[in-house]
């Protein structure tokens, strides 16, 4: 379902491609994804802190 949705999103031209990224954006800021959104940014200013596991951190947990 999502390979074949991205291939259309593809072969759209650019003015219906801003309407689809438009209502995502939409469905991003609902409640219900907020959580979501809010994890996301924590998990990349970690990231660029450096507080990252390394894979031997995560195995012997």
């Amino acid at each position: 379902m999502v390979i074949s949705a991205m291939n259309i999103i593809e072969k759209l031209d650019e003015k219906d491609k801003d309407k689809v990224s438009y209502f995502v954006q939409q469905l991003l800021y609902q409640s219900k994804y907020q959580s979501l959104k809010k994890e996301v940014v924590q998990r990349r200013e970690e990231i660029q802190n450096g507080e990252t596991l390394k894979h031997k951190e995560i195995w012997t947990r």
